[in-house]
């Protein structure tokens, strides 16, 4: 009979190895791989096959009715989640430390009690009194929501079959649960993903939603094996900027629901506060005059959503000049200053640039090409842009500018914020709301905003819908 040998795995990317080195060559980590346990010899009884059962197969008509969805009460929360969480479903909530991860699966289940739901919250990482103490912070004590304080699987999965089958269960966090049917120690890959499976199978057969709280690695992704994630039927993130007080709930995946949503919290003293006009919060006090700024009206999932993006031109000190972006991809900088000086020949390429999307706000959309290009032209010639007045639009290398989808929204969610007009792209068929709307066919047509002698007013359709 072979003798089994143990195996090797990376704990950041999940690549396994026959012997132990000190870097993965899959990912370059170092000091990543630890050992697993050993694998079941070749033939012997573990790996032999058993012999299956028939189980019955059906076509792809239905006529169960779909389960009715558990309410949290939070509407920011329910929006992320599709409108509540699906019965048997399991959520996996990922974030920086500190930025609030714990509070908002507290707030969540303690709305949730308090409607009649029955929920519980499995702490690893804390103590139940510190629990209880943040609990009294946000008004929650008075709550019947269930604590416990464990980490090893079998202990929590007896517990919760011993009982009635909760709405929801916590879980915070899933790297500190331990199996002792493995010999690796707790946060390892593969105790982090027999935990998850054997939680989420207890999920799918009691029909109990679970909430996975998940640390993430230096570069934003959550730690542990990518297993996890196919694993779950959801993925959220929770993010923001120390320096700020709100906090965005993003959705990654979700398989009932809609991807990319946002909802947007602000910290307080209480805990994690819902913002009702997100757009309002990201904009602030825009009393400047100053040039370089933008606002752009932007859609995040199914929510329009207003920020000010702003741009710094300065003369280069050094030979080299110098690139720094907050908020917006690099590359896409990159190539917006490329096509300005190809296509328009504006000339910016020789200066230090800097753009910043106020508030901390992240933008992946290519829909703010128009307003970054409009704020890095106007800080580059000192003229301001109109103050009442929202760009969005594509830029092609080319130079011409191409529709964005959800326009129409895009331009009610600036109307009902008291914008007067807005700069959109040739061919976009949207009812203006009462904005004053102005096509741009290309970015040569933004050099109005150069104010030296270059700025002409070439091409520009205007139009009043």
């Amino acid at each position: 009979m072979a003798k089994s040998s143990p195996t090797f795995a990376c704990q950041t990317c999940g690549a396994v190895t026959p012997k132990w080195s000190g870097k993965c060559e899959t990912c370059d980590g170092w000091n990543t791989i630890t050992e697993e346990g050993a694998a079941p010899p070749l033939g012997s009884g573990a790996a032999r096959r058993s012999k299956g059962r028939k189980f019955a197969l059906e076509d792809l008509k239905s006529l169960d009715a779909p389960p009715p969805r558990r309410v949290t009460g939070i509407a920011e929360f329910d929006r992320v989640t599709g409108g509540g969480l699906v019965p048997g479903s399991a959520l996996l909530i990922g974030g920086d430390p500190g930025i609030g991860k714990s509070t908002i699966i507290l707030q969540a289940l303690g709305e949730y009690v308090k409607q009649g739901g029955h929920a519980i919250y499995i702490s690893g990482e804390e103590a139940m009194a510190q629990v209880r103490m943040r609990a009294a912070r946000m008004g929650l004590s008075d709550a019947p929501l269930m604590l416990g304080a464990a980490t090893n699987v079998e202990d929590i999965l007896a517990t919760l079959e011993a009982g009635r089958a909760p709405g929801i269960i916590a879980v915070d966090s899933i790297q500190t649960l331990w199996t002792g049917a493995l010999d690796a120690a707790p946060g390892t890959i593969a105790q982090v993903r027999t935990a998850s499976f054997d939680l989420v199978r207890y999920a799918k057969a009691s029909g109990a939603a679970l909430l996975l709280v998940g640390h993430v690695t230096k570069d934003g992704q959550i730690a542990g094996p990518k297993a996890v994630e196919h694993l779950v039927d959801a993925v959220l993130y929770f993010e923001g900027e120390r320096g700020h007080h709100f906090r965005v709930l993003r959705a990654v995946k979700n398989r009932f629901g809609p991807t990319d949503e946002i909802g947007v919290f602000e910290m307080t003293g209480t805990g994690l506060s819902q913002v009702a006009n997100p757009s309002a919060l990201f904009l602030g006090d825009r009393d400047s005059v100053a040039p370089g700024t933008a606002v752009f009206a932007g859609l995040e999932g199914t929510r329009p959503l207003l920020c000010e993006i702003q741009a710094l031109v300065a003369a280069s000190s050094f030979g080299t000049p110098r690139r720094a972006v907050v908020g917006w991809d690099t590359g896409r900088l990159a190539m917006i200053m490329a096509v300005l000086d190809a296509r328009a020949g504006v000339g910016i390429g020789s200066s230090d640039v800097y753009l910043n999307v106020a508030g901390g706000m992240k933008i992946g959309e290519p829909a703010a090409d128009l307003a970054a290009a409009a704020a890095l032209i106007s800080s580059f010639g000192g003229e301001p842009l109109p103050r009442e007045t929202v760009f969005f639009g594509e830029i092609s290398l080319s130079g011409d500018t191409r529709p964005v989808p959800q326009a129409e929204l895009r331009l009610k969610e600036a109307a009902k914020l008291g914008f007067k007009s807005a700069y959109i792209p040739k061919g976009t068929k949207a009812d203006g709301a009462g904005l004053k709307l102005t096509e741009v066919n290309t970015v040569a047509d933004l050099l109005i905003f150069a104010g030296t002698g270059r700025a002409k007013k070439r091409g520009m359709v205007e139009s009043n819908q």
